[in-house]
Protein backbone atom coordinates (compact mmCIF):
# COMPACT_ATOMS: atom_id res chain seq x y z
CA UNK A 1 0.00 0.00 0.00
CA UNK A 2 1.35 3.61 -1.02
CA UNK A 3 1.62 6.13 1.59
CA UNK A 4 -0.95 8.14 -0.13
CA UNK A 5 -3.77 4.87 -0.01
CA UNK A 6 -2.80 4.71 3.53
CA UNK A 7 -5.08 7.81 3.69
CA UNK A 8 -7.76 6.04 2.51
CA UNK A 9 -7.85 3.44 5.12
CA UNK A 10 -7.39 6.34 8.25
CA UNK A 11 -10.03 6.61 10.81
CA UNK A 12 -9.51 10.09 12.16
CA UNK A 13 -8.83 13.09 10.75
CA UNK A 14 -8.02 16.78 11.96
CA UNK A 15 -8.90 19.20 9.04
CA UNK A 16 -7.34 22.75 9.77
CA UNK A 17 -8.58 25.71 7.76
CA UNK A 18 -7.04 28.83 7.44
CA UNK A 19 -7.81 32.78 7.40
CA UNK A 20 -7.39 33.48 4.33
CA UNK A 21 -9.45 30.88 2.96
CA UNK A 22 -12.61 30.80 5.32
CA UNK A 23 -12.63 34.86 4.70
CA UNK A 24 -11.83 35.07 1.40
CA UNK A 25 -8.39 37.07 1.34
CA UNK A 26 -10.19 39.22 4.48
CA UNK A 27 -13.44 39.76 2.26
CA UNK A 28 -15.75 38.34 5.38
CA UNK A 29 -17.13 35.14 5.54
CA UNK A 30 -17.05 33.07 2.96
CA UNK A 31 -19.92 31.42 3.38
CA UNK A 32 -20.22 29.42 0.06
CA UNK A 33 -16.86 28.33 0.24
CA UNK A 34 -17.65 26.88 4.45
CA UNK A 35 -20.54 25.20 2.97
CA UNK A 36 -18.51 23.19 0.28
CA UNK A 37 -16.00 22.25 3.06
CA UNK A 38 -18.94 20.89 5.18
CA UNK A 39 -19.81 18.76 2.24
CA UNK A 40 -17.10 17.27 2.10
CA UNK A 41 -16.55 16.34 5.54
CA UNK A 42 -20.01 15.28 5.97
CA UNK A 43 -18.86 12.87 3.11
CA UNK A 44 -16.31 11.65 4.69
CA UNK A 45 -18.20 10.91 7.78
CA UNK A 46 -20.60 9.19 6.23
CA UNK A 47 -17.44 6.91 4.92
CA UNK A 48 -16.73 6.59 8.91
CA UNK A 49 -14.32 8.69 9.69
CA UNK A 50 -13.86 10.38 12.94
CA UNK A 51 -13.60 14.29 12.41
CA UNK A 52 -12.02 17.15 14.41
CA UNK A 53 -11.93 20.43 12.64
CA UNK A 54 -9.60 23.23 13.55
CA UNK A 55 -11.12 26.52 12.16
CA UNK A 56 -9.15 29.64 11.86
CA UNK A 57 -10.66 32.94 10.99
CA UNK A 58 -12.30 34.45 14.41
CA UNK A 59 -9.77 37.54 13.93
CA UNK A 60 -10.09 37.91 10.19
CA UNK A 61 -14.22 37.56 10.30
CA UNK A 62 -14.25 40.41 13.62
CA UNK A 63 -11.82 42.50 11.52
CA UNK A 64 -14.40 41.65 8.37
CA UNK A 65 -17.44 43.13 10.78
CA UNK A 66 -15.67 46.20 12.47
CA UNK A 67 -14.51 47.42 9.36
CA UNK A 68 -10.62 47.00 10.26
CA UNK A 69 -8.27 47.10 7.27
CA UNK A 70 -5.28 45.53 9.64
CA UNK A 71 -5.16 43.67 12.24
CA UNK A 72 -5.00 44.53 15.81
CA UNK A 73 -1.84 44.95 17.30
CA UNK A 74 -2.79 45.73 20.64
CA UNK A 75 -3.97 42.71 22.88
CA UNK A 76 -7.03 44.31 24.42
CA UNK A 77 -8.02 44.89 20.81
CA UNK A 78 -6.88 42.23 19.44
CA UNK A 79 -8.88 39.63 21.96
CA UNK A 80 -12.43 42.11 21.52
CA UNK A 81 -11.75 41.51 17.95
CA UNK A 82 -11.72 38.10 18.17
CA UNK A 83 -14.83 37.80 20.44
CA UNK A 84 -16.72 40.02 17.77
CA UNK A 85 -15.63 37.04 14.53
CA UNK A 86 -15.93 33.97 16.66
CA UNK A 87 -19.90 34.38 17.05
CA UNK A 88 -20.22 34.50 13.33
CA UNK A 89 -18.11 31.96 12.69
CA UNK A 90 -19.11 29.42 14.80
CA UNK A 91 -22.88 30.24 13.37
CA UNK A 92 -22.30 29.44 9.97
CA UNK A 93 -19.80 25.88 10.81
CA UNK A 94 -22.85 25.01 12.64
CA UNK A 95 -25.93 25.72 10.39
CA UNK A 96 -24.13 24.10 7.83
CA UNK A 97 -23.45 21.05 9.65
CA UNK A 98 -27.11 20.60 10.87
CA UNK A 99 -28.22 20.51 7.58
CA UNK A 100 -26.74 17.29 7.00
CA UNK A 101 -27.99 16.23 10.25
CA UNK A 102 -24.46 16.48 12.16
CA UNK A 103 -23.67 18.15 15.39
CA UNK A 104 -20.77 20.52 16.44
CA UNK A 105 -19.49 21.48 19.82
CA UNK A 106 -17.40 24.66 20.12
CA UNK A 107 -13.80 24.41 22.24
CA UNK A 108 -11.51 26.82 22.74
CA UNK A 109 -8.27 26.15 23.74
CA UNK A 110 -4.81 27.82 24.71
CA UNK A 111 -1.54 26.61 24.95
CA UNK A 112 -1.73 26.62 28.85
CA UNK A 113 -4.47 23.67 28.21
CA UNK A 114 -2.35 21.29 26.74
CA UNK A 115 1.04 21.84 28.76
CA UNK A 116 -0.69 21.27 32.14
CA UNK A 117 -1.11 17.46 32.68
CA UNK A 118 -4.63 17.44 34.31
CA UNK A 119 -6.12 19.93 32.09
CA UNK A 120 -4.29 17.50 28.54
CA UNK A 121 -6.88 14.95 30.08
CA UNK A 122 -9.70 16.77 30.39
CA UNK A 123 -9.51 18.26 26.98
CA UNK A 124 -8.66 15.00 25.77
CA UNK A 125 -11.49 13.43 27.44
CA UNK A 126 -13.88 15.97 25.72
CA UNK A 127 -12.74 15.91 22.88
CA UNK A 128 -12.75 12.20 22.81
CA UNK A 129 -16.80 12.35 24.47
CA UNK A 130 -17.46 14.28 21.29
CA UNK A 131 -16.11 12.08 18.75
CA UNK A 132 -17.43 8.84 20.35
CA UNK A 133 -21.27 10.81 20.11
CA UNK A 134 -20.41 11.18 16.55
CA UNK A 135 -20.23 15.00 17.10
CA UNK A 136 -18.17 17.13 15.13
CA UNK A 137 -15.30 19.13 17.31
CA UNK A 138 -14.89 22.81 16.24
CA UNK A 139 -11.49 23.87 17.50
CA UNK A 140 -9.46 27.14 17.90
CA UNK A 141 -7.34 29.37 20.19
CA UNK A 142 -9.35 30.75 22.68
CA UNK A 143 -8.04 34.22 21.36
CA UNK A 144 -10.09 36.84 23.70
CA UNK A 145 -7.99 35.24 26.64
CA UNK A 146 -4.56 34.44 25.39
CA UNK A 147 -1.47 36.68 26.06
CA UNK A 148 2.08 36.31 24.43
CA UNK A 149 3.09 34.12 26.85
CA UNK A 150 0.16 31.16 26.76
CA UNK A 151 -0.91 31.42 22.67
CA UNK A 152 -0.43 29.01 20.18
CA UNK A 153 1.30 31.64 17.78
CA UNK A 154 -1.05 29.87 14.84
CA UNK A 155 -3.10 27.04 14.37
CA UNK A 156 -0.80 25.10 12.84
CA UNK A 157 0.68 24.54 15.87
CA UNK A 158 -2.17 24.26 17.55
CA UNK A 159 -3.81 21.61 14.88
CA UNK A 160 -0.80 19.60 15.34
CA UNK A 161 -1.00 19.32 19.55
CA UNK A 162 -4.92 18.51 18.53
CA UNK A 163 -4.14 15.79 16.34
CA UNK A 164 -1.57 14.17 18.86
CA UNK A 165 -4.25 14.95 21.65
CA UNK A 166 -7.07 12.71 19.68
CA UNK A 167 -4.33 10.18 18.44
CA UNK A 168 -5.17 11.12 14.59
CA UNK A 169 -4.17 9.37 11.60
CA UNK A 170 -4.03 12.10 9.21
CA UNK A 171 -3.42 16.08 9.91
CA UNK A 172 -4.93 18.10 6.33
CA UNK A 173 -3.74 21.51 6.66
CA UNK A 174 -6.48 23.61 3.92
CA UNK A 175 -4.49 26.50 2.71
CA UNK A 176 -4.25 28.91 -0.26
CA UNK A 177 -1.01 27.42 -1.72
CA UNK A 178 -1.01 24.33 -3.56
CA UNK A 179 1.38 23.33 -0.68
CA UNK A 180 5.06 23.48 -0.08
CA UNK A 181 7.50 24.25 -2.94
CA UNK A 182 11.04 24.06 -3.77
CA UNK A 183 11.40 27.64 -3.92
CA UNK A 184 8.97 30.65 -3.54
CA UNK A 185 6.88 30.39 -6.33
CA UNK A 186 5.87 34.20 -6.03
CA UNK A 187 10.05 34.16 -7.07
CA UNK A 188 11.53 31.67 -8.83
CA UNK A 189 9.76 30.30 -12.08
CA UNK A 190 11.66 26.93 -11.19
CA UNK A 191 10.25 25.60 -8.24
CA UNK A 192 7.80 22.59 -7.99
CA UNK A 193 5.92 21.23 -5.70
CA UNK A 194 7.12 18.96 -3.54
CA UNK A 195 4.88 15.90 -3.58
CA UNK A 196 6.06 13.94 -0.67
CA UNK A 197 8.79 13.90 1.70
CA UNK A 198 9.52 12.59 5.48
CA UNK A 199 8.44 15.26 8.45
CA UNK A 200 11.13 16.87 10.05
CA UNK A 201 13.47 16.88 7.19
CA UNK A 202 16.25 19.62 7.59
CA UNK A 203 15.64 20.67 4.18
CA UNK A 204 11.66 21.03 3.99
CA UNK A 205 12.16 24.32 6.58
CA UNK A 206 14.95 26.01 4.40
CA UNK A 207 12.20 25.12 1.40
CA UNK A 208 9.27 26.80 3.22
CA UNK A 209 11.01 30.21 4.41
CA UNK A 210 9.44 32.42 6.59
CA UNK A 211 6.82 35.41 5.81
CA UNK A 212 3.14 35.05 7.21
CA UNK A 213 -0.05 36.76 5.74
CA UNK A 214 -1.77 39.87 6.85
CA UNK A 215 -4.88 37.90 8.51
CA UNK A 216 -3.10 34.80 10.07
CA UNK A 217 -0.03 34.58 12.04
CA UNK A 218 1.05 31.36 10.10
CA UNK A 219 2.76 31.13 7.01
CA UNK A 220 4.41 27.60 5.26
CA UNK A 221 6.51 27.19 7.56
CA UNK A 222 4.65 26.85 10.44
CA UNK A 223 2.91 24.72 8.43
CA UNK A 224 6.06 22.17 8.02
CA UNK A 225 7.17 22.76 11.38
CA UNK A 226 3.44 21.86 12.65
CA UNK A 227 3.55 18.61 10.04
CA UNK A 228 7.07 17.37 12.12
CA UNK A 229 5.37 17.90 15.70
CA UNK A 230 2.48 15.78 14.10
CA UNK A 231 4.67 13.22 12.82
CA UNK A 232 5.79 12.78 16.38
CA UNK A 233 2.33 11.41 17.25
CA UNK A 234 2.56 9.25 14.15
CA UNK A 235 0.04 11.47 12.16
CA UNK A 236 0.87 12.17 8.28
CA UNK A 237 0.29 15.85 7.35
CA UNK A 238 -0.49 16.88 3.87
CA UNK A 239 -0.91 20.75 3.27
CA UNK A 240 -3.18 21.61 0.16
CA UNK A 241 -5.09 24.56 -1.29
CA UNK A 242 -8.46 24.17 -0.14
CA UNK A 243 -9.62 26.11 -3.23
CA UNK A 244 -9.07 22.81 -4.88
CA UNK A 245 -12.58 21.16 -6.17
CA UNK A 246 -13.65 18.06 -3.48
CA UNK A 247 -9.87 18.52 -2.10
CA UNK A 248 -11.25 16.44 1.01
CA UNK A 249 -12.84 13.41 -0.57
CA UNK A 250 -10.28 13.00 -3.25
CA UNK A 251 -7.43 13.00 -0.41
CA UNK A 252 -9.74 10.38 0.81
CA UNK A 253 -9.78 8.70 -2.32
CA UNK A 254 -6.15 8.10 -2.42
CA UNK A 255 -5.43 11.22 -4.93
CA UNK A 256 -1.98 13.19 -5.20
CA UNK A 257 -2.75 16.45 -4.15
CA UNK A 258 -0.88 18.86 -2.42
CA UNK A 259 2.28 17.97 -0.37
CA UNK A 260 2.46 14.86 2.07
CA UNK A 261 4.46 14.63 5.04
CA UNK A 262 4.77 11.11 6.47
CA UNK A 263 5.78 9.89 9.97
CA UNK A 264 7.93 6.89 10.59
CA UNK A 265 5.50 5.49 13.36
CA UNK A 266 1.84 5.16 13.54
CA UNK A 267 -0.53 7.07 15.98
CA UNK A 268 -0.19 4.74 18.38
CA UNK A 269 3.28 3.41 18.73
CA UNK A 270 3.89 7.11 18.77
CA UNK A 271 2.32 7.79 21.81
CA UNK A 272 2.84 4.35 23.45
CA UNK A 273 7.36 5.41 22.97
CA UNK A 274 5.90 8.86 24.18
CA UNK A 275 4.40 7.29 27.78
CA UNK A 276 6.98 4.90 27.97
CA UNK A 277 9.57 7.86 28.67
CA UNK A 278 7.44 10.74 29.69
CA UNK A 279 7.86 12.03 32.95
CA UNK A 280 9.30 10.91 36.83
CA UNK A 281 5.96 8.22 38.22
CA UNK A 282 4.75 9.36 41.25
CA UNK A 283 2.91 6.44 43.17
CA UNK A 284 2.03 3.06 42.01
CA UNK A 285 -1.15 1.58 41.77
CA UNK A 286 -1.24 -2.47 42.89
CA UNK A 287 -3.05 -4.82 40.74
CA UNK A 288 -4.66 -8.12 40.80
CA UNK A 289 -3.81 -11.16 39.27
CA UNK A 290 -7.03 -10.57 36.49
CA UNK A 291 -5.96 -6.90 35.63
CA UNK A 292 -2.71 -8.19 34.58
CA UNK A 293 -3.97 -10.56 32.67
CA UNK A 294 -6.74 -8.36 30.99
CA UNK A 295 -3.87 -6.03 30.46
CA UNK A 296 -1.04 -8.07 28.88
CA UNK A 297 -3.91 -10.18 27.09
CA UNK A 298 -6.18 -8.24 26.03
CA UNK A 299 -5.01 -4.53 25.96
CA UNK A 300 -8.02 -2.64 27.53
CA UNK A 301 -7.83 0.00 30.01
CA UNK A 302 -7.30 -0.35 33.81
CA UNK A 303 -10.31 -0.27 35.75
CA UNK A 304 -10.76 0.52 39.57
CA UNK A 305 -12.09 -2.59 40.20
CA UNK A 306 -8.83 -4.13 39.32
CA UNK A 307 -6.38 -2.14 41.71
CA UNK A 308 -5.88 -3.66 45.40
CA UNK A 309 -3.65 -0.81 46.40
CA UNK A 310 -2.64 2.50 45.99
CA UNK A 311 0.60 4.29 46.72
CA UNK A 312 2.53 7.35 47.11
CA UNK A 313 1.07 10.61 46.14
CA UNK A 314 -0.04 11.92 42.85
CA UNK A 315 -3.04 14.08 40.82
CA UNK A 316 -5.32 13.07 37.74
CA UNK A 317 -2.70 13.01 34.81
CA UNK A 318 0.34 12.45 36.14
CA UNK A 319 2.27 9.27 36.05
CA UNK A 320 2.00 5.97 37.81
CA UNK A 321 3.11 3.28 37.91
CA UNK A 322 1.17 -0.35 37.58
CA UNK A 323 2.65 -3.45 39.63
CA UNK A 324 1.84 -6.67 40.10
CA UNK A 325 1.40 -7.47 43.70
CA UNK A 326 4.70 -8.95 43.70
CA UNK A 327 5.96 -5.76 42.94
CA UNK A 328 6.69 -6.46 39.27
CA UNK A 329 6.50 -3.44 36.70
CA UNK A 330 3.47 -4.23 34.11
CA UNK A 331 2.93 -1.04 32.54
CA UNK A 332 3.10 2.93 33.26
CA UNK A 333 0.33 5.27 32.58
CA UNK A 334 -1.52 8.46 33.14
CA UNK A 335 -4.03 8.19 35.47
CA UNK A 336 -7.45 9.92 35.29
CA UNK A 337 -7.82 10.51 39.60
CA UNK A 338 -5.94 11.70 42.10
CA UNK A 339 -4.70 9.88 44.86
CA UNK A 340 -7.45 10.24 47.41
CA UNK A 341 -9.81 9.69 44.75
CA UNK A 342 -8.09 6.57 43.25
CA UNK A 343 -7.96 4.93 47.48
CA UNK A 344 -11.59 5.91 47.61
CA UNK A 345 -12.75 3.70 44.15
CA UNK A 346 -10.14 1.16 44.15
CA UNK A 347 -11.71 -2.50 44.01
CA UNK A 348 -14.51 -1.46 42.92
CA UNK A 349 -16.83 -1.12 39.98
CA UNK A 350 -16.99 0.86 37.23
CA UNK A 351 -20.92 1.96 38.01
CA UNK A 352 -20.15 2.85 41.73
CA UNK A 353 -17.57 5.91 40.95
CA UNK A 354 -19.44 8.46 40.38
CA UNK A 355 -21.94 7.43 43.83
CA UNK A 356 -18.58 6.94 45.63
CA UNK A 357 -16.79 10.51 44.68
CA UNK A 358 -20.00 12.36 43.43
CA UNK A 359 -18.92 13.13 40.29
CA UNK A 360 -17.14 10.43 37.41
CA UNK A 361 -14.13 12.09 35.35
CA UNK A 362 -13.60 8.70 33.76
CA UNK A 363 -14.84 5.48 33.86
CA UNK A 364 -11.25 3.90 33.62
CA UNK A 365 -8.51 4.92 36.40
CA UNK A 366 -5.88 4.70 33.02
CA UNK A 367 -7.16 4.51 29.93
CA UNK A 368 -5.62 1.99 27.21
CA UNK A 369 -4.46 5.10 25.20
CA UNK A 370 -2.91 6.37 28.13
CA UNK A 371 -1.16 3.24 29.09
CA UNK A 372 2.14 1.11 27.90
CA UNK A 373 2.73 -2.17 28.60
CA UNK A 374 6.63 -2.69 29.83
Amino acid sequence: MSKRDKLTQSKRWVVKIGSALLTNDGRGLDEQAMAGWVEQLATLKQQGVDLVLVSSGAVAAGMSRLGLKERPRELAQLQATAAVGQMGLVQVWESNFSRYGLHTGQVLLTHDDLSNRKRYLNARSTLRGLVDWGVIPVINENDTVVTDEICFGDNDTLAALVANLVVADALIILTDQQGLYTKDPRKHADATLVTEAQAGEASLEDMAGGGAGILGRGGMLTKVRAAKLAARSGAATVIVSGREPQVLTRLRAGESLGTLLTSSQSPQAARKQWLAGHLKAKGRLVLDAGAVKALRGAGVSLLPVGVKAVEGEFERGEMVLCVDEQGALIARGLTNYSTGDARRILGRPTAAVVELLGYGAEPELVHRDNLVLV
